[in-house]
Order: C-alpha cells, then sequence, then structure tokens
C-alpha cells in the first residue's frame, strides 16, 4: 500500500487499508491489480481520473492522423492544369498526408487507358523526391488510381 503523501505504508490487510483511507476521506485505489500482493494508494478517485483524462488529451495532441486526399485528373489535362494539380498533392504530401491520384475517363477516352497512365506516371515523377507509389496504377471501372504516400527517409529529417 501506498499512502496519501506517496510515501511506502507496506503489506496491510484490505480492511486496514479501507480504513486508513476512509479516515482521510480520500479512496482506495487498486494501481497495479496483477502484481503479487496487489499495489493500492490512498488518493483521491475524482482528481485521478481526472489527471488520467488531461495526459490522454496531451497524447492526442501530440499524434498526427495520415489522412487519404485525392487529387482528380482526366487523361487530356492541360499542362497548366496538371502543374496545379502536382502543386496541390505536393502541398499534402508535405502536410504528412498520403495522396489518392484519380484519372477518370470518359466516353472514347476508354479506348485508350495508357494516356491516362501517362499523366499518373508524370505526376509520380515529379512528386518522387518527397513520395513514393505504394502500388502501381490500378483500373477500376472509368477510374484509375494510384496511391501515393510521403517518403519514410524525408519524413525522418523533419
Amino acid at each position: 500500500m501506498i499512502g496519501q503523501n506517496g510515501e511506502q505504508v507496506g503489506v496491510v490487510p484490505l480492511q486496514e487499508a479501507m480504513r486508513m483511507a476512509e479516515s482521510a476521506n480520500l479512496d482506495l485505489v487498486e494501481i497495479v491489480p496483477n502484481s503479487n500482493p496487489p499495489v493500492c494508494k490512498v488518493i483521491d478517485y475524482g482528481k485521478y481520473r481526472y489527471d488520467q483524462t488531461k495526459k490522454e488529451k496531451e497524447s492526442k495532441k501530440a499524434q498526427h492522423q495520415v489522412k487519404v486526399k485525392e487529387v482528380k485528373v482526366k487523361p487530356n489535362i492541360g499542362q497548366h492544369d496538371l502543374n496545379t494539380k502536382i502543386r496541390h498533392a505536393r502541398e499534402f504530401i508535405e502536410g504528412g498526408n498520403k495522396v489518392k491520384i484519380t484519372c477518370q475517363f470518359r466516353g472514347r477516352e476508354m479506348a485508350h487507358p495508357e494516356f491516362g497512365e501517362k499523366v499518373i506516371n508524370q505526376i509520380c515523377q515529379e512528386l518522387s523526391d518527397i513520395a513514393q507509389r505504394e502500388a502501381p496504377p490500378k483500373m477500376f471501372g472509368r477510374m484509375m488510381n494510384v496511391v501515393i504516400s510521403p517518403a519514410a527517409a524525408k519524413k525522418g529529417r523533419k
């Protein structure tokens, strides 16, 4: 048992530990239940829970969730428009997110999927300094997709 000021009380029977906690107007909380004997502490349980939730919130703030952002292109996109899409994708990747590049085909464009693959490969080539492909481009119905993620070596430096 650990006392209310953090001092080591020693091995105490449960009834006596409960009485000590009650006399101090505090709670007896089991801190390490799996040890032999279990470790209990005399503390204010409400404050203990408050501190626990505060620590959890702090740890969640430090985390960055990776989101998948999408950039849509067409197989016959103009060069200036393509540069704009590449710039947006670069911003997403530098923000630590993955980018899904989707090339959408309409009508007769389906006859030449190599044009869409050429556009996707050009985007991947432009972003190869900060990102890498997770898999080669794949066709899903009328769309060709590829997911690129931030390069691991570049993330380590930041």
